[in-house]
């Protein structure tokens, strides 16, 4: 993994509440708990909506795009379909095209469910970021999209081999995040 040319974490001063990483995945944890205090009314864990939310706006409409598009494996993504359908959240069609494509659609009850899901988190979002400047706002978007960018390198060059410039030699251990 190459190195920052300004290392901003040295062994002997690495504090994990003041890491990035650590900051990142706090803000995470306190947003998916509003959005959850948010949409308790609705009865849809947080494993639901994302993946209800997802076919709503069209990011998927097959298993192997939802699972994709949440980052899990399709048998964690099957499991989960199974418990939206009982819901009636959701149902799966056979392709007519393809018989080995399943799409996925949402059922009426589904897309009410999912109707509110935008309004909810541009509540939680705002109120999280209250006291930004629309500059500031746009700073910190540039900023987090850089630290994406990053991670998405590194784990390309992970994945390409151990011969790959950017990839460590040996294993490292994940940071506290």
């Amino acid at each position: 993994m190459s190195k920052p040319k300004t290392p901003f974490y040295s062994p002997a001063n690495y504090q994990p509440e003041a890491s990035v990483g650590y900051l990142m995945r706090s803000i995470l944890n306190h947003v998916a708990q509003a959005v959850d205090r948010e949409l308790a009314h609705t009865d849809l864990t947080n494993a639901q909506w994302i993946p209800l939310f997802k076919l709503y706006t069209g990011k998927a409409s097959t298993v192997a795009e939802l699972a994709r598009a949440c980052e899990t494996d399709t048998g964690a993504t099957t499991r989960l379909l199974d418990r939206m359908e009982a819901k009636g959240l959701c149902q799966r069609v056979r392709s007519e095209q393809d018989r080995r494509v399943v799409n996925l659609e949402l059922t009426p009850t589904g897309k009410a469910a999912a109707s509110d899901i935008p309004r909810i988190l541009s509540d939680v979002q705002n109120a999280h970021l209250e006291g930004f400047s629309p500059a500031e706002f746009e700073a910190l978007q540039g900023y987090l999209r850089r630290i994406l960018d990053n991670a998405q390198r590194i784990k390309a060059a992970h994945q390409a081999g151990p011969n790959t410039p950017d990839t460590p030699d040996t294993p490292t251990e994940t940071p506290h995040a």
